[in-house]
């Protein structure tokens, strides 16, 4: 048995949702009676942890505890609109709007304090634990809690604002062919290190190390699940997951998960990640996508590392065994 370790590299640039005639996004907040607020959405969590993530954004610029926000994303049919969560966009897209939304909940919160304070909204400050106080004067303050009572049942007033985010379209510029075709761009860079056994072609994937590029993190720990999910994603793109036939073929193979190839735990490599922070100028609070990438560099880079132990390039997804073993026989025959 013969067993040959390489080491492969890739680096991907990647996009923030897309240039399809604006993309937009909406949202709506209002605050309840009890001084908690409704984020709705047609946003969908794929469990990626987005509803988390929107609610730091939201509560960030409200000034009010991350606890008292909540995020409905019951009804795609009557709530505001929204493109979609796919192609790293829905943190990016969903976050400014929020932000606009909150922005104006939050104008709306300290002008109904004021008159309660009798001061100007100018020299009111939230403080982040559900208080809102006169700039200077501490002692002279009022919870969130009575400036939602006071805004329903003494001033007949409601809590609430509306954000809309959208992408100016982008046209392609007849003489030079430059566009823009996104709003900011992630990056990463992978370095896999492999075993690959030349009598039975199994590849061994031993590691995955990355750097991710991501603008601004809301949630490193989130970031990171992504990273880690990711990685594991890409390996089994990479060695595992097929639905051949491919375009313009219709009926998929395989029909089940009995007959569709999935790695286990016992697959999972080490895999290790540094996060690197360089905030987007339009994302909100420098935030940038971290969706789809994470699973994009791990593929090439098993890839190349394969090609770095034998010698040879396989190109063809995913690489299986007896691809690995058809490839090494072709080498072997040209090499007379």
């Amino acid at each position: 048995m013969a067993k040959v370790r390489g080491v492969g590299i890739a680096a991907v640039n990647y996009p923030t949702g897309m240039n399809l005639g604006g993309d937009p996004s909406q949202a709506l907040i209002h605050a309840t009676t009890t001084g908690n607020f409704v984020i709705s959405l047609s946003s969908t969590d794929l469990g990626q942890g987005l509803k988390t993530v929107l609610a730091q954004i939201g509560a960030e610029t409200l000034g009010v505890p991350f606890d008292t926000v909540w995020v409905d994303t019951a009804d795609t049919d009557t709530g505001p609109h929204c493109m979609g969560t796919f192609a790293s966009r829905a943190t990016h897209r969903v976050g400014n709007a929020i932000i606009q939304a909150a922005q104006e909940a939050r104008q709306v919160l300290l002008e109904v304090a004021a008159d309660e304070l009798e001061a100007s909204p100018d020299d009111l400050e939230t403080d982040g634990e559900g208080n809102i106080y006169v700039k200077g004067s501490p002692d002279r303050s009022i919870s969130v809690i009575d400036v939602a009572l006071a805004a329903h049942f003494k001033y007949g007033r409601t809590i609430s604002g509306r954000g809309i985010y959208i992408k100016p379209k982008s046209e392609v510029d007849p003489d030079t062919g430059k566009m823009d075709p996104d709003s900011t761009e992630a990056h990463a860079c992978t370095v896999a290190e492999v075993e690959v056994d030349t009598e039975t072609g199994e590849v061994t994937v031993l590691s995955l190390r990355s750097a991710y590029e991501v603008g601004r993190q809301v949630n490193p720990a989130l970031v990171e699940g992504q990273i880690t999910g990711g990685s594991f994603m890409g390996m089994a793109h990479a060695l595992y997951e097929t639905t051949q036939p491919y375009y313009p073929g219709v009926d998929h193979m395989p029909t089940s998960f009995s007959e569709y190839v999935l790695p286990g735990p016992l697959e999972v490599p080490e895999i290790e990640s540094v996060v690197l922070e360089y905030p987007s100028v339009n994302g909100p609070y420098g935030v940038k996508g971290v969706g789809e990438m994470t699973a994009n560099s791990p593929i090439p880079a098993i890839v190349n590392a394969i090609h770095d132990a034998i010698g040879v390039w396989i190109t063809d997804l995913p690489i299986t065994p007896e691809k690995v073993l058809r490839a090494l026989e072709e080498k072997g025959a040209a090499e007379g």
